[in-house]
């Protein structure tokens, strides 16, 4: 009899043991946020218009982001990060020079350290594409000024959930995303400075587990 029953407990173990393991391999977690974008605002000055470094600048705005969370191990997860395209004022010194809309899709991956506990905190690195549109911006005695379209950049994540409900949780979460473009004469071509909008991107929502 005891023949029998070893091989039994030991393949129940074994079956527990990896059930948990795997536990949230295959779980997705949806998020909703209400972020606060702070732009870093670094530019080459444009020494020919007399106009210093840092001198291009986009405000400071809220916006909202949905994010999906796939998670491929335990404690492996893939965040994509998504929003509408956000329109941001542009000034030069301080003056407003116009508008422009971007929109900053990010893919990151990130480590739990503890996903099975009622607080959750992770850390997670990965890729942005930031795509620039609408841009409508014009300085007297210059005329109208472009921005290149298109940026690649990394992106730095920390935070955590904490566990409200069955399946229910609130989020804090900041990101650093590094997003730069050239500012050109509109009917040139020519680049007259570079900017590096490296956002600070502070996080607040909650979420679902399935």
């Amino acid at each position: 009899m005891k023949k029998y029953l070893y091989p039994a407990f030991v393949f129940g173990v074994l079956t527990i043991v990896q059930s948990q393991a795997h536990a949230d391999q295959g779980d997705w977690l949806v998020r909703i946020r209400a972020l606060d974008i702070q732009p870093r605002n670094q530019s080459d000055p444009i020494p020919a218009l007399g106009v210093p470094a840092n001198a291009i600048t986009l405000n400071n705005k809220w916006a909202p982001e949905i994010d999906l969370s796939y998670f491929l191990l335990n404690n492996i997860a893939l965040e994509l990060i998504l929003t509408y395209p956000q329109r941001h004022d542009v000034s030069l010194n301080g003056t407003k020079i116009g508008t422009a809309k971007h929109l900053p899709p990010t893919l990151t991956v990130q480590y739990h350290f503890i996903p099975d506990g009622k607080f959750r905190p992770y850390l997670g690195a990965g890729i942005n594409y930031t795509h620039f549109s609408d841009v409508n911006l014009s300085v007297p005695g210059v005329g109208q000024l472009d921005m290149g379209r298109s940026s690649w950049g990394g992106a730095l994540q920390a935070g955590f959930d904490v566990e409200v409900g069955e399946n229910k949780f609130i989020n804090f979460d900041v990101k650093k995303i590094y997003i730069s473009s050239d500012v050109k004469l509109a009917a040139t071509g020519a680049t007259v400075s570079h900017v590096r909008l490296d956002p600070l991107v502070l996080g607040v929502g909650f979420g679902w587990k399935f």
